[in-house]
């Protein structure tokens, strides 16, 4: 480089070719792309929960990456040599790996638990749906009230958060599950046990013979109800002449207790009235003779022991009887039949004839096998 008396200024000269050279030779200390790759990561981290599913780990991470993000700022404009090492590069890559790493595992891991969970949702909305199918089977909907409501919402939780890829709140919601239909097996037990009871089926084929043999011994008409196989049987000298399914009270599978309480009652009855177009709001009707007097006893004994409110009437007016429309598809403890088969019901059956209900005649009865299938789904859950 010329200087002022014509000369040239040797330290000019190097100066230029030094920074030529840096230009073309030197690099920035911390490589951009390595960052940019680092906070990548961090973001992966974040998307796959870690802060939640893996707190350690993360937690180790992002210590690492603040301080090194610290000492990158600083050494933003720092450049060096290509053959220079840098201590602050070894450690972004490190921390590199070590992010890589751990993002493959939580990726493995919720995989893994997605699968688990899907083939637990899974199993837990067909067992749902075998458990609803039961349960309606033998009328127990009622019976379990809002426990039924709540076990599905918690299914279709269980469903949402899966969805949502929110793993652990959907194994929660199916755990949940799990205990509520298992709480809904024991309410059935607990409350329709008796029918798988041998020594009350005993009590129930007895009565039910004794019926059909007081027909067989004056040569007439009777009828036995079973409510488990809900079937009304129509015997004429001890021989059966018909039978048809009816539909009990909306509780009907209970043993009746008071009024209002939607169960059919169970026990000997006679026919005392019937009732024809205009004198029932069915279309025909059976007045059955309840409360009879075992059934005063017993609803007063309950009374006084405190099963039964103080505030509680017994009840009346059960009859066999018809639909009154179409879109009735439940009485309120009475027995239903269709109107057809109580239009032949009707034309057989005088005042007078003995109704025997019971609740079942066989110990496989639909009810007592229901409960054992809900027991053993009980185990599976």
């Amino acid at each position: 480089m010329m200087g002022e008396n014509g000369t040239y200024n040797a330290f000019g000269v190097l100066t230029v070719v030094s920074c030529a050279i840096c230009l073309v030779g030197c690099v920035q200390a911390v490589p951009p792309d390595l960052v940019a790759a680092v906070e990548a990561i961090d973001q992966d981290l974040i998307a796959l929960r870690a802060p939640e599913t893996a707190p350690e780990e993360y937690g180790q991470f992002v210590r690492q990456w603040a301080l090194l993000k610290a000492r990158t700022q600083l050494d933003d404009e720092l450049i060096r040599w290509p053959w220079e090492s840098s201590d602050l590069e070894s450690d972004l890559r490190w921390l590199y790996v070590m992010g890589e790493r751990t993002v493959s595992q939580l990726h493995d891991r919720q995989v893994s638990q997605q699968r688990a969970i899907q083939a637990r949702v899974i199993r837990l909305e067909e067992q749902l749906r075998s458990v609803a199918a039961r349960i309606e089977a033998i009328d127990g909907r009622i019976l379990l009230g809002e426990k039924g409501l709540q076990t599905d919402l918690l299914v279709k939780q269980a469903r949402s958060f899966l969805e949502q890829k929110d793993y652990p709140r959907a194994m929660q919601a199916a755990e949940k599950a799990d205990h509520a239909l298992k709480v809904q097996t024991s309410l059935l037990s607990q409350e329709l046990g008796r029918y798988a009871e041998e020594s009350r089926i005993t009590y129930w084929q007895t009565l039910a013979k004794q019926t059909i043999d007081w027909s067989r011994m004056h040569q007439a008409t009777a009828i036995v109800v079973d409510k488990a196989e809900r079937e009304l049987t129509l015997y004429k000298s001890g021989r059966k002449v018909l039978s048809y399914p009816v539909r009990l009270g909306f509780n009907g599978m209970l043993e009746k207790q008071f009024q209002g309480d939607g169960a059919t009652p169970e026990g000997r009855y006679h026919v005392t009235d019937r009732r024809g177009q205009g004198q029932t709001q069915f279309y025909r009707a059976l007045a059955l003779d309840y409360p009879n007097v075992e059934d005063r006893r017993r609803f007063q004994l309950a009374k006084r022991s405190g099963k039964i409110p103080s505030s509680k009437g017994i009840g009346g007016q059960i009859e066999i009887h018809g639909a009154d429309n179409e879109q009735l598809a439940q009485t309120l403890g009475c027995i239903m039949l269709d109107n057809p088969n109580m239009a032949a019901l009707y034309e057989r059956v005088p005042v007078g004839t003995p109704v025997t209900i019971v609740g079942a005649l066989t110990k496989k009865n639909a009810v007592a096998s229901t409960l054992a299938q809900l027991d053993r789904g009980k185990e599976e859950i």
